[in-house]
């Protein structure tokens, strides 16, 4: 972008109006829309959406909540009244599903709820991708590619985007029907289900996709179609013919960084790294004293900037000492969401005291939900729990009867308002060999599933100290600091059925080893669940991200240390994968 372009675009006239519902993280829309130059009104009454000149819908969340707030707030009939009138619009994620007759999805954790109706602007309703018994990772999150179905002046920056990959994250989808396909804009294929990934007709136009966080690619779509509707151009649009011999497009295996954020000693947010959660340096000075400083990596904001402009798919800051406070009084982090919001169009995941509490000095209670609220109106897209969701799997397990469902546990309020792509569970389990059948049969007596650490091809290792080949993973809570009596594989079960859309693996024996992941764990874990797992713990260099992807079913992987020490580039792990056929987002 030149210095008059720049300048002709902020000096537009053209206001955009942002219906905020109050679900999810609409501050990245906000963030991007501002990026590309236009000004931003949120739209607070129904009368905002009849006066609007062009309105952007960013709907994240549960399908059934969004309906039912849009009904309650009154904005559902002046809706229908400015679409029927083509009216400019940019619906996001929901803003898109919520145009269709219906939706199959219901109250996160409630099966016996009615569907709720749409808009019903576009015909057809909108399906769960594993509606066909098909083995596929649901939710669908991550990076793929799109088809062109029509030439619009919305994609007049990024060549009709076809091939290009964008931001999903949804477990529901809307099936290109007859009766809908002159609204096709783009489609997308996952794992063999072709699905609408976009769509246009006249000045209506919604994406499944997130343009906020797909990078430069979605800030030129969002500013090609802010600038046609500017222009007058949005509805000049032509069909653009398929080529049926075309590969279907593939999703991408995502390589995410982390940032583990603490203060240091003088108070300051750092990010900070170490070997089994051991974080303080270990020079002279703290063999005398006992205690090194708090290592200190960077700072939070500038080292997650610098990994999005090389490259990372998402990017997890993860609130290593948020346990010591209350998280919704914790400005410095959330002052981090936003800072890291305003230039930053990849997802970013929060985690790090996801919980209920009680602030010790005012007794005034917080709940999960309200937590986690504070963060995603910071501009997180996604909220990692750790301990508390071990908890809840301990007392889903407990309930007897292959578990029974509270509705009060964090996992379940939060994926019932912000939906289940929202929730990520993150698993810290630790190894306990065992030696003997006997060992093993009192493990699976407690409920502890055990791994073989080795396979035919020997994929499996590193083994135990002693050369001990079977263990299972005990889960921790507190930052490695507790144990407790479950297993990993079960908490993963248990936080699936409970509402979370995906698993942060980690392994505190491979932590800091730069060893490689521990493969028996990860697929373990995701040979027992359909939601996406990302594996973390043990990476040192471009090959463990490529024998993790090869050798087991995770569908991304993290890194912290080597990336933060420079040791590997993001770039190279990618170059890598591509190399060994393995589906990599270049830039």
């Amino acid at each position: 972008m030149t210095d008059d372009e720049g300048k002709m675009r902020r000096s537009s006239s053209l206001t955009v109006s942002l219906l905020d519902y109050g679900a999810g993280n609409v501050r990245s829309v906000r963030n991007a829309i501002t990026a590309c130059g236009y000004r931003v009104v949120d739209v607070t009454d129904p009368r905002d959406v009849t006066n609007a000149e062009v309105l952007i819908f960013p709907g994240v969340g549960s399908y059934h909540s969004a309906m039912e707030t849009l009904a309650a707030r009154g904005y559902d009939a002046a809706l229908r009244e400015y679409l029927v009138d083509d009216r400019p619009y940019l619906g996001i994620c929901l803003g898109m599903q919520t145009l269709f007759d219906g939706s199959d999805e219901r109250a996160v954790g409630d099966g016996e709820s009615s569907p709720l109706p749409g808009l019903g602007i576009i015909p057809g309703r909108v399906v769960r991708f594993d509606e066909d018994g098909g083995r596929r990772s649901v939710p669908h999150i991550g990076w793929n590619g799109i088809v062109s179905r029509q030439k619009s002046p919305a994609t007049r920056h990024v060549d009709g985007i076809g091939g290009r990959e964008v931001y999903f994250v949804h477990s529901y989808y809307a099936p290109i029907t007859t009766e809908n396909e002159c609204w096709v804009l783009t489609s997308t294929n996952y794992e063999g289900q072709e699905y609408v990934s976009s769509i246009q007709r006249g000045n209506v136009v919604a994406t499944q996709f997130h343009p906020e966080k797909s990078g430069g690619v979605g800030l030129d779509f969002l500013r090609g179609f802010l600038e046609s509707v500017e222009d007058g151009t949005l509805s000049r649009t032509s069909s653009v013919p398929v080529d049926p011999s075309a590969p279907p497009t593939q999703l991408a295996k995502r390589v995410v960084v982390a940032l583990d954020v603490r203060s240091n000693d003088h108070g300051d947010l750092v990010v900070t790294k170490g070997d089994q959660y051991d974080v303080r340096e270990r020079d002279d000075a703290a063999i005398v004293t006992g205690r090194g400083g708090v290592r200190n990596l960077g700072k939070p904001v500038q080292l997650a900037t610098r990994y999005y402009d090389e490259g990372a798919d998402e990017i997890a800051f993860l609130n290593i000492t948020s346990f010591r406070g209350g998280v919704v009084d914790d400005m410095p982090m959330l002052q981090v969401l936003e800072e890291s919001s305003k230039s930053i169009f990849v997802p970013l995941t929060v985690g790090g005291g996801i919980r209920s509490y009680a602030d010790p000095i005012s007794g005034v209670a917080y709940s999960a939900l309200e937590v986690a609220s504070r963060y995603f109106r910071a501009g997180a897209d996604k909220v990692s729990i750790g301990s508390d969701a071990v908890y809840a799997a301990e007392e889903y397990v407990a309930s007897g009867g292959g578990g029974r469902r509270t509705g009060n546990s964090s996992i379940e309020t939060i994926s019932r308002v912000y939906g289940v792509q929202a929730v990520v569970v993150s698993i810290d389990p630790r190894r306990v060999y065992v030696t003997s059948d006997d060992e093993v049969a009192n493990a699976a007596k407690a409920g502890h599933v055990v791994v073989s650490l080795t396979s035919d091809d020997g994929n499996y290792g590193p083994l135990g100290p002693n050369g001990e080949d079977r263990c299972w993973y005990q889960c921790t809570v507190k930052g490695g600091r507790e144990n407790r009596s479950i297993c990993a594989i079960t908490v993963a079960r248990a936080a699936e059925s409970l509402g979370a859309g995906e698993i942060m693996l980690n392994c505190i024996d491979m932590d800091g080893q730069c060893n490689g992941y521990d493969h028996a764990l990860m697929n373990a874990v995701s040979g027992a669940v359909s939601i996406p797992v990302i594996a973390s713990s043990g990476a040192g260099n471009e090959g463990h991200f490529v024998n993790v992807f090869e050798k087991t079913g995770v569908r991304a992987a993290l890194a912290a240390g080597m990336f933060h020490r420079r040791e590997v580039e993001i770039c190279s792990v990618k170059r890598r994968m591509e190399e060994r056929g393995i589906r990599a987002r270049m830039i």
